[in-house]
């Protein structure tokens, strides 16, 4: 059985295709020559399963979504009360590229924005040369990405021929004491910094080391301690998206970050990071067609982190197989809990991997006090798949915990109170599994799904 996930973003990127307006990057030579047809979205859990569609493996430029992993660097490194010496923490409501400093303190507003971007990246080892923070910050963004990541050299000096904001910038850091580096090597390092290539995969495995409390999902190397992901998270909610950030947390609702390069990632956290490309941007310097892929996200999944869904906990209790009275053999799956999303994904990519061979598959619900609205959507299609494949999905689903569960054409699940419903009263001496309090069960490998 295929996972539905697969299908559901081929079809969220047809959908969002059509969203018009934006432009590539035109301040930038080489960003402006970005072919704008381009479009990838990427979905990695957090036990490193990906899932992609469409151009999610052309590389670009990471620009600006460097920000708050480097500021993560920069915590790690040097603490927390170093970094909010040198920058602020407050949504500034102004232009990414903005010529303000606080006027008491001279810092920077934020480290989303240019100013705080740049004083960041100067507090990264200090004494060494530009070349040395550009490696610490290329080898911490190739341990998020789980491979190793590259500068393009030719957007680095298309940028530095145009960087003019940005050393005007780094001057009045300078200026104000805020920064001990000559302004022109700071700029040369940010500038590097953004040039770093990447792909929507890599980004989408990056925001899920995030959404994973730092520890990347495939390789298992700890990059962030959990209270630094905290500090992160914050910050990519209030400033991430610049001066659209208050629409986007009301709109979306995520922790996110935008580059000027194309792309979005946003951070679900415990469960999943989403990744979009697409070069044409709005006037905020955001992916128009990446905006439109997260609102149709949150408005599908239920993913604005505003919703307060119950506590979240194991979802397979027990699996196995047992024979019922007429001789039929059954595989039983007892789920519990509260379902959303992470579950019911895991429950999707399990089935695909271990397929049932009984030819009756029954879902035994009456420890599963809740599922969410993408969980249920997610469950009936993996429902309809199995019944596409030939079997029979039955439902033990006494406190109708999955309403009216119609799978398309016409097709509605049966539903029962027990077992005894499905294997009948004398096949119930049988399944000894089905009473234990746990039972192994193979999991999934995080090897990608597509």
């Amino acid at each position: 059985m295929r996972s539905p996930i697969h299908d559901y973003l081929t079809e969220l990127l047809q959908s969002c295709a059509a969203v018009g307006g934006g432009a590539p990057a035109s301040y930038i030579p080489e960003l402006a020559e970005a072919d704008p047809t381009l479009f990838g979205v990427g979905l990695s859990a957090v036990d490193g399963a990906v899932y992609c569609a469409g151009d999610a493996d052309v590389e670009f430029t990471i620009q600006s979504i460097s920000k708050p992993f480097v500021y993560g660097f920069a915590l790690e490194d040097l603490g927390p009360e170093t970094v909010w010496e040198a920058v602020d923490v407050e949504p500034s409501g102004d232009a990414f590229n903005e010529l303000s400093l606080e006027p008491e303190t001279g810092r920077p507003m934020n480290p989303m924005i240019n100013a705080g971007a740049l004083a960041t990246h100067a507090l990264l080892l200090p004494g060494g040369g530009v070349d040395a923070r550009v490696e610490r910050i290329r080898a911490g963004l190739s341990a998020l990405a789980g491979r190793e990541l590259e500068i393009d050299e030719q957007v680095y000096h298309s940028e530095m021929e145009t960087a003019y904001r940005n050393r005007a910038l780094a001057n009045m850091l300078r200026s104000a004491g805020n920064v001990d580096l000559e302004p022109l090597q700071l700029v040369r390092g940010y500038t590097r910094q953004c040039a770093v290539r990447v792909t929507t995969r890599d980004l989408a495995i990056m925001a899920a080391t995030l959404s994973n409390g730092g520890v990347q999902p495939r390789t298992g190397e700890r990059v962030f301690s959990a209270r630094v992901v905290r500090q992160v998270l914050t910050v990519m909610t209030t400033c991430g998206m610049y001066d659209s950030a208050g629409d986007w947390l009301s709109t979306v609702g995520i922790p996110a970050k935008s580059g000027v390069g194309g792309g979005i990632i946003g951070v679900l956290p415990g469960q999943a990071g989403i990744a979009t490309f697409s070069p044409p941007l709005d006037t905020h310097g955001n992916s128009v067609r990446g905006i439109g892929v997260f609102e149709r996200m949150t408005e599908d999944m239920g993913l604005h982190l505003m919703s307060v869904p119950p506590p979240a906990r194991s979802v397979l209790r027990d699996d196995g197989e047992v024979t019922a009275a007429d001789g039929g053999r059954v595989g039983i799956y007892a789920l519990q809990g509260a379902i959303q999303f992470a579950g019911a994904e895991w429950i999707a990519r399990h089935l695909e991997q271990f397929p049932p061979e009984s030819p009756t598959v029954a879902w035994d619900l009456s420890r599963a006090y809740s599922v969410n609205k993408v969980a249920r959507r997610l469950l009936l299609e993996i429902a309809r798949g199995l019944e596409d494949d030939g079997r029979t999905v039955v439902l033990i689903d006494p406190d109708g915990v999955i309403a009216d569960p119609v799978i398309g054409d016409g097709r509605r699940l049966r539903v029962v109170d027990s077992l005894a419903g499905i294997v009948g009263e004398e096949a119930l001496r049988v399944p000894a599994f089905y009473t234990s309090p746990s039972v192994d069960t193979p999991t999934p490998d995080v090897t990608t799904v597509e």
